[in-house]
Parts: structure tokens; sequence; C-alpha cells
């Protein structure tokens, strides 16, 4: 069974930092890209980040470059994102969702939701003071 599960969501203050994991299951972890999403409350599911599946490539949307970064690690099956200098308007609901490319595209990866075939239950991040 095709799982993902995220975890590290929390309450955080403004500028501050969390770590959000990732942990796949039921599924070669090293053939699938990860993408990570948001929906913050009455707004649109957003794409923020995703690594590819050979993890030679990232992508990250305008709003969190520069602050986020994500990274895998294959032998826990996880990805995990990064999340510094924190401000109000990344309050929302986090999921990751994979998504399985063919051979030639594993070091690519894209952060619309287009492709992602399983998806998290997602983690609540709220960043208040």
């Amino acid at each position: 069974q095709l799982q993902l599960v995220e975890s590290g969501g929390g309450l955080v203050q403004p500028g501050g930092s969390l770590n959000l994991s990732c942990v796949t299951s039921g599924f070669p972890f090293s053939n699938y890209a990860i993408g990570w999403f948001r929906q913050a409350p009455g707004k649109e599911r957003e794409g923020i980040s995703c690594i590819s599946a050979s993890g030679k490539g990232t992508k990250y949307g305008d709003s969190v470059k520069g602050r986020f970064t994500i990274s895998r690690d294959n032998a826990k099956s996880t990805v995990y994102l990064q999340m510094d200098s924190l401000a109000a308007e990344d309050t929302g609901v986090y999921y990751c969702a994979a998504t399985n490319p063919p051979p030639g595209l594993r070091d690519m990866c894209y952060i619309t939701e287009r492709g992602y075939r399983v998806w998290g239950q997602g983690t609540q991040v709220t960043v208040s003071s």
C-alpha cells in the first residue's frame, strides 16, 4: 500500500523554523519525485517545493525561495522540508505527494499538482505570535 505520512508541523513564532518530514512506504522511493504543497485558509493549494527522484533536481515556489530547503534520505524513504524565517503567510496545511517519472526524467521535478498520484494526509503549520 502506497503511503505518505507528514509530521513536524506545529505552532511557531514569526521568524522561527520548522522541519517537516514526509515518510513514505509501499513503493520504490528512489524512483519517485516528491513534492510539498500547502493550503492556506481560504486559498487554493499551491506547490512550494519538490525534489527529483535522483535528488539532483529541486524547485521552489517564489514565496519560499531562499527560506525553505528540501532534501531526501533514500535510506529512510523520507523527504524533509526545512523551513526558516517563517512568516504568518506560511500558515496552512502542508502536504507531501509522490510522482513516478519515466527513467529519462528522474533528475527533474515540478510543483504543479498534475501527475502526483499519492498524497499524505497533511500536517498543520501555524505561524503566529
